[in-house]
């Protein structure tokens, strides 16, 4: 025989090594690849700096969806957007931007929804409640709902106009959104259209340099409760609540855990157990509770890594990874190097009815 034949021989022999060991380190118990430890952080994706200032994040198929800016201060400078990156790699994919924004005022892009259908639904302090609908490779807006209405003040103060933050929604279709300057939660029907008030609170209100009551707001896994963020109190901005209220009775709503340091509790993400994660903006933290009301830890930044957490906003899960994507929203350094979406281990897949 040839001697290139043998040398065909001992190559397919040895790839035929190479997969069987491969096979087996696959499924050998011990000898897989490690997971990080819980709590690691890295860098997801780095954010564009113009218009920066990211708040809302979502995560829909193969995609991640960032919304901003979120910030004060925008008129006169460019649209609002939301960008979509590749969820395996992190690489941005488009850059949806909003039309029809009077950019001579302000304007912002707070958080974002994402339905069963892939429909991305954000809201804008100009336009109201705005969806985003694929079609090909593009996302064509319509508006959703109206923009929240300028009420009478619900506590005793400035009278202060609608700023909306957050949005959920239930399982009949109707949309929880909340004001953070006007201490309510307005409803959204099913359908969208014109909003109403679903629930007001002089507990809710904000006080000082930064008066934000109503912030992040989330439905519980059982889908009974929605849990909502009041970042400041209105007597001690030094004091954040998380209230929870009854779908069916929100009046008979209570504190379900307090925060008295001045850390600025901002979003909330359910993991599968029912283990409430919160973004502290002014800690530069991720704090997670027990369903009973209790803090089990924090999580935050190493020195060595690459993005240290500054003012972490939207928080939602990566089932795939068991992480949580936070979006680095920078608010107080404005720092462009921060503008970007983290990734947090947390073992967990995250509460399923929060991933469409």
């Amino acid at each position: 025989m040839s001697t290139r034949f043998h040398q065909r021989i001992r190559t397919l022999a040895a790839i035929s090594l190479i997969a069987v060991f491969s096979l087996f380190l696959a499924s050998a118990p011990g000898l897989a690849m490690a997971e990080p430890a819980f709590g690691t952080i890295s860098l997801f994706a780095p954010v564009p700096a113009v218009p920066g200032f990211p708040e809302g994040v979502a995560v829909h198929g193969n995609s991640v969806f960032v919304s901003g800016p979120a910030r004060f201060g925008t008129a006169g400078t460019g649209p609002s957007t939301i960008t979509v990156y590749d969820r395996k790699t992190g690489a941005l994919d488009q850059i949806i931007t909003v039309q029809g924004e009077a950019l001579a005022f302000e304007h912002a892009l707070s958080n974002i929804a994402i339905d069963g259908e892939g429909r991305v639904y954000a809201l804008s302090t100009q336009l109201g409640l705005l969806r985003f609908t694929k079609q090909g490779q593009s996302y064509v807006q319509s508006s959703y709902g109206a923009p929240l209405p300028d009420i009478p003040p619900v506590a005793p103060g400035p009278d202060f106009p609608p700023i909306p933050n957050d949005v959920v929604f239930d399982d009949a279709g109707n949309a929880y959104v909340t004001d953070s300057l006007q201490a309510t939660i307005f409803r959204y029907g099913p359908g969208g259209g014109i909003p109403t008030i679903w629930f007001q609170s002089p507990a809710f209100a904000g006080s000082g340099p930064i008066p934000f009551g109503p912030n992040g707001v989330r439905l519980d896994p059982a889908r009974q409760n929605l849990y909502m963020v009041a970042t400041t109190s209105p007597t001690n901005p030094a004091i954040g609540t998380i209230y929870r209220l009854p779908l069916n009775n929100p009046a008979g709503f209570q504190p379900f855990f307090q925060y008295t340091f001045g850390e600025g509790p901002d979003q909330l993400a359910f993991a599968n157990d029912g283990t409430l994660y919160v973004s502290l903006a002014f800690a530069n933290q991720i704090s997670f509770i027990s369903t009973g009301g209790v803090e089990l830890g924090r999580i935050s930044s190493q020195l060595s890594d690459p993005v240290q957490m500054d003012a972490p906003a939207g928080i939602a899960f990566d089932s795939r990874t068991k992480s949580l994507l936070i979006s680095n929203h920078a608010l107080f350094t404005g720092n462009p190097a921060s503008f970007a979406v983290l990734s947090a281990f947390v073992d967990n897949p995250g509460d399923p009815l929060s991933e469409p």
